[in-house]
């Protein structure tokens, strides 16, 4: 609780309040229109979303707006666990501005502003640079407790079955999982960034290297155990020196940073982005300029924050060697040997800061699909002096995020799947993987599901407006006389 402007006293239970009363003026709420539908005596959910991260969380405030009720989200993690930020991410703040929203979906009472100030005032808005990790965590387990929103925790999605009909059989596993499956006719995967393929460790490293001695950044890491020790990244992306200053404020006596670039790269293509119009109106570029686009985006990278950078440098233990792409790694004296163009370092753990790879292939879940998934290559062959295979790999999705098929017997198996994650990057740019893109990317894929449910039941609605025969007007109903009629007439004397 705090005291605000005036001395108006606030708390997050004065803000819930504040939060009902806007959506109730927002008319939110009231029956679903969606007709039930069951399958084999069991119930369908309209939508069953994947992930209850912030994406998931949006996605299902947003079908609730539009009056789709029967829903579900899962998620594999413990409750409060989900997405990165008290897992694997190791950044002390967000990287995007603070001003910018996103799942708030045009909500002042629910934006992460408003939390806070409801228990800090506003005055810690004013002195707030970033937004802390853990705040943000904080305020995504709060946005989904005051929406009531239906979200399942320890339950993993394994497969994903098409049944024909519209209708998807979900295969779970996890010690929440509501049953062994469930049946859906919308299925959004809101998994991430990590959910449109596979993390990425260079095979010189996973062929060289027994597991003990290194870790993609995405794993869980015991840096209690690193302490003293030094430490190789590979990589020079913002999450390398995340890591390095992560390791070194947990005790690590050295971080080595190993960069291929010769220089840092210094500009942040999403900040341009924020302010051109390029995040929201991206969908509508041909593909010509999508995939020149994501060239240039690709080879800027997100440099590191000015902040993460300087709380690295601080450490005496910090190195940072440019120009050092990692040649080969190798055990020895139960370390590991980094080759570089700069010589050979000695280190004893290495932390593979390497990103991941977009492909619908790497998807268990998408076995029994993948193989009908239309992607770039199929239809975009880029000049040759800008071809990548990785962007050629991305699915080739439809501005509602929903995968299309390159064959005719896949348009029906893929049906209903949309995936909101890493993978429609091309297709859509960063609406479905930066916060700064979500507040234009949810309303886009929550409209394509509404559009879809409403064709697919296109007959039972228009049936039952034909049939809609309940009297509104009354008039005659209520002892009228059936007066001199006044037809013709101007009224004035």
């Amino acid at each position: 609780m705090a005291t605000g402007k005036g001395g108006v006293v606030m708390s997050l239970e004065a803000l819930a309040e504040q939060v009902k009363r806007d959506l109730e003026l927002l008319g939110f709420g009231g029956p679903g229109w969606v007709p039930a539908r069951e399958h084999g005596g069991d119930r369908v959910f309209d939508v069953v979303i994947v992930g209850g991260g912030q994406c998931g969380l949006g996605i299902a405030f947003g079908l609730l707006r539009e009056r789709i009720t029967n829903i579900l989200v899962i998620d594999e993690n413990p409750e409060g666990f989900e997405g990165p930020w008290v897992t694997y991410a190791r950044m002390v703040t967000l990287r995007t501005p603070k001003h910018l929203t996103s799942i708030d979906l045009g909500v002042p009472s629910l934006t992460f502003r408003a939390w806070l100030e409801a228990q800090a005032g506003p005055e810690a808005w004013e002195k707030l640079d970033k937004i802390p990790r853990g705040d943000w965590m904080a305020y995504l387990r709060w946005y989904r407790r005051v929406l009531n929103l239906p979200v399942v925790n320890e339950t993993k999605l394994t497969l994903i079955e098409p049944l024909g009909g519209g209708l998807h059989r979900l295969h779970l596993e996890g010690a929440g999982a509501p049953a062994k499956t469930l049946t859906a006719r919308k299925v959004v995967l809101a998994t991430g960034i990590q959910g449109g393929g596979a993390w990425h460790v260079p095979a010189m490293i996973a062929e060289s290297l027994p597991k003990h001695l290194y870790a993609h950044s995405s794993e869980p890491i015991d840096f209690a155990a690193l302490r003293g020790k030094r430490i190789g990244i590979l990589g020079g992306g913002a999450s390398a020196f995340d890591n390095a200053q992560h390791a070194l404020a947990e005790g690590a006596a050295e971080a080595h940073v190993f960069v291929r670039r010769k220089t840092l790269p210094r500009i942040n293509p999403i900040r341009q982005m924020e302010r051109s119009g390029l995040i929201e109106r991206y969908a509508a570029l041909r593909d010509a300029d999508k995939y020149a686009v994501m060239v240039h985006f690709f080879r800027h990278n997100q440099p590191p924050t000015n902040d993460t950078f300087a709380r690295a440098a601080a450490y005496a233990g910090f190195r940072l060697h440019l120009g050092a792409p990692c040649e080969a790694v190798r055990p020895e004296d139960g370390g590991v040997d980094v080759m570089t163009p700069q010589g050979r370092f000695r280190v004893d753990y290495l932390i593979v800061c390497t990103g991941l790879v977009s492909d619908p292939a790497l998807r268990p879940e998408l076995r029994l699909v993948e193989p009908h998934i239309l992607r770039w290559r199929d239809v975009y062959r880029a000049p040759a002096e800008i071809a990548d295979p990785i962007i050629d790999g991305h699915p080739y999705m439809t501005p509602g995020f929903s995968f299309q098929s390159r064959d005719e017997e896949g348009r029906e198996r893929l049906r209903g799947i949309f995936a909101f994650n890493y993978g429609a990057l091309i297709s859509n740019g960063i609406t479905a993987s930066a916060l700064s893109g979500m507040k234009y990317g949810i309303p886009r894929i929550v409209s394509a599901i509404a559009d879809e449910l409403f064709l697919d039941e296109r007959e039972t609605i228009l049936g039952r407006y034909y049939a809609y025969d309940e009297p509104e007007f009354t008039g005659l109903d209520d002892g009228w006389n059936g007066g001199e009629s006044v037809a013709g007439t101007s009224g004035i004397a």
